[in-house]
């Protein structure tokens, strides 16, 4: 595969077959998956500090030169030594790059998106721009990650994430100042926090989910005790309990909940998408009351839907909480439409590209729905947007609705 790989040099696209437009619905679409009224725009900052954090940052614009909506978006993911960032796809959107903001509907809530591990911000703009166009700022952080074969930075993540949304957060107080960059776009205290992945566990530690050593330990005895098969996540993370304390500024492990300030009391809604929550047990995820919608595919084998989507549910403390699962998907299905696969590619790309049983547009439109529904419900108040989410209201194939 490190072959294959190292051959992207080539740089040839070739289309994928079933790809459609961002513009074109399939008539079974729900109806928040239609695009918002917002024209889109994008812009990539860097957050100066003792380690620069680049971002991307998608929002309500103007148009009044009547620019054309056209962007090409990269699938990316960091791979580490000697190949760097990979692009597995291109995918087609509709924002314009720097256009000026649209202050006129502002402030506006921000969505923070925390993308998967390892994989770029871009590969998330097909939900990212959906979200602007319903009068959402969104700016999703790329995360200091790369994807070897030990998986020797998932330790890491775990305590840099949060940190990275809360780096997020105090950049915005910053801007949103007056005479600064970001006056007038963003309400900082009106938020969310979305992710996919190890983004879904980042989301649940920005909606208050604490760490809990005795959880997480109890759950990897019964994981080996059932040789199930999904154990490899405890055997990635348990011998770095102690450097992952370390790194946190604790002297020792804790033995229940590690009490860390890693959540913003602004933050007032969480979407999990595919995230993992075994790490937080159920006493860690009781400390979440904020909203929470909980999105994963029941075939899941990286974040496994009994380990992420159906706790993240099940035992958060939230007295508004959703949990959708897509029946028989799996993991990538949240990742970027794979419109266009390198050439070479196309012989591997089965894990980042590949849904069987399920046509990848058809679940980017439920994301669309589900998720810009909920936002609208928990941080704008409205009443449509609520009364989708009902459940005689969700009639969809393929989805099982709690």
């Amino acid at each position: 595969m490190l072959l294959v790989l190292s051959a992207l040099c080539v740089g040839v696209l070739v289309p994928f077959g079933g790809a459609v437009t961002p513009n074109d619905l399939r008539p079974d679409a729900p109806p928040h998956s239609a695009r918002g009224p917002h024209p889109v725009g994008t812009r990539d900052l860097v957050i100066d500090g003792e380690a620069p954090l680049d971002i991307t940052m998608w929002y309500p614009a103007l148009n009044g030169e009547d620019r054309e909506a056209k962007t090409r978006y990269a699938y990316e993911i960091n791979m580490g030594a000697p190949l760097g960032t990979v692009t597995f796809a291109t995918f087609a959107g509709r924002a314009i790059r720097d256009a000026p903001f649209d202050l006129s509907a502002g402030p506006y809530p921000l969505v923070i998106l925390s993308p998967g591990f390892s994989i770029g911000s871009s590969t998330y703009a097909w939900l990212a721009e959906h979200l602007a166009s319903y009068g959402f700022v969104v700016i999703a952080p790329e995360h200091q990650e790369q994807l070897d074969a030990e998986l020797n930075g998932l330790w890491q993540a775990t305590i840099t994430r949060p940190q990275d949304i809360l780096t997020v957060l105090a950049y915005v107080d910053e801007q949103v100042g007056s005479g600064h960059t970001l006056e007038g776009l963003i309400n900082a205290d009106t938020v969310a926090v979305i992710g996919h992945s190890y983004g879904g566990y980042t989301a649940l530690v920005a909606g208050g989910a604490q760490i809990d050593t005795d959880g997480f330990e109890a759950h990897c005895e019964t994981a080996y005790e059932s040789n199930d098969p999904n154990v490899w996540l405890c055997d990635e993370l348990s011998p770095h309990m102690a450097d992952m304390a370390e790194l946190a500024g604790l002297e020792s492990i804790p033995e229940g909940l590690w009490q860390q300030a890693w959540s913003d009391p602004r933050v007032d809604a969480i979407v999990p998408l595919a995230g993992d929550a075994f790490f937080f047990g159920q006493d860690g995820l009781a400390e979440i009351t904020v909203p929470v919608m909980a999105i994963g595919g029941t075939l899941d084998s990286d974040a496994p839907y009994m380990w992420g989507t159906y706790p993240a549910y099940e035992f958060v403390s939230s007295p508004t909480k959703v949990r959708i699962a897509l029946i028989d998907a799996e993991h990538m299905i949240f990742t970027g439409p794979c419109e266009a696969i390198p050439l070479l590619l196309r012989f591997v790309s089965d894990e980042f590209c590949s849904d069987p049983g399920w046509d990848r547009n058809y679940a980017h439109d439920l994301t669309n729905h589900f998720t810009t529904a909920f936002l609208l419900d928990t941080l704008k108040g409205d009443q449509a947007a609520h009364e989708a989410l009902l459940p005689d209201a969700v009639q969809f194939a393929g989805i099982e609705y709690t």
